[in-house]
């Protein structure tokens, strides 16, 4: 299997880092998605990584899709727990990070665009789905050290990525300091070999 991605992708990352965990060896391409000859479309038509190339020539995208496919893949230390009640707990945790990196990502894009093309409205709007969505994962985190269940699974990946990818894009923002028991949680998951093996240039 190979994995279409670029190191700064959180989306990419959070697969990267699920096949660290579960022990799942990925062939990696990294792609420039700018580049006219980027091969990302061959594999997904929205043009979008990650992309996984399963042996027989198909692929798999978005991230949610294939971080499904790697956690059923291998009988270790499922990331995804089998109870549906806490599942859709887990699910819940990312679909509100990956919602809040959709929000982060479609604001720095807007941004580099030319000055005069910007629109203030847009990046004001989506940058007030982050600050939400970070207070609420802070809220819902309160003082337990995992998301879900007192137990790691893909929901603090999930929540890893996107806090990896405001350090990244967004420093600004102050967010180790507005939200501490957030900060405490990305300093524990940045100790794991997956966490740290993936972590986006400086």
């Amino acid at each position: 299997m190979q994995l279409l991605y670029s190191h700064t992708s959180p989306y990419a990352r959070k697969v990267r880092i699920v096949a660290a965990e579960k022990r799942i060896e990925l062939g990696m391409v990294l792609v420039t998605l700018s580049a006219p000859d980027c091969p990302i479309h061959q594999h997904n038509p929205l043009g979008k990584i990650p992309a996984l190339v399963l042996d027989d020539g198909d692929a798999l995208y978005d991230s949610r899709v294939i971080v499904e496919y790697l956690d059923h893949r291998t009988p270790l230390g499922h990331l995804i727990p089998q109870d549906h009640s806490l599942k859709i707990a887990v699910r819940r945790w990312e679909a509100l990070a990956d919602g809040i990196c959709d929000a982060a990502v479609a604001a720095m894009m807007e941004s580099r665009r030319a000055p005069e093309k910007q629109d203030a409205a847009l990046i004001a709007k989506q940058m007030s789905k982050v600050e939400r969505g970070l207070q609420a994962l802070s809220d819902q985190l309160g003082s337990n050290r995992w998301c879900v269940n007192n137990t790691f699974s893909l929901a603090d990946i999930a929540v890893g990525c996107v806090l990896g990818y405001l350090e990244l894009r967004y420093q600004q923002l102050g967010w180790p300091e507005q939200y501490p028991n957030l900060a405490r949680l990305y300093a524990a998951l940045m100790k794991r070999a997956s966490f740290k093996d993936t972590a986006p240039p400086a």
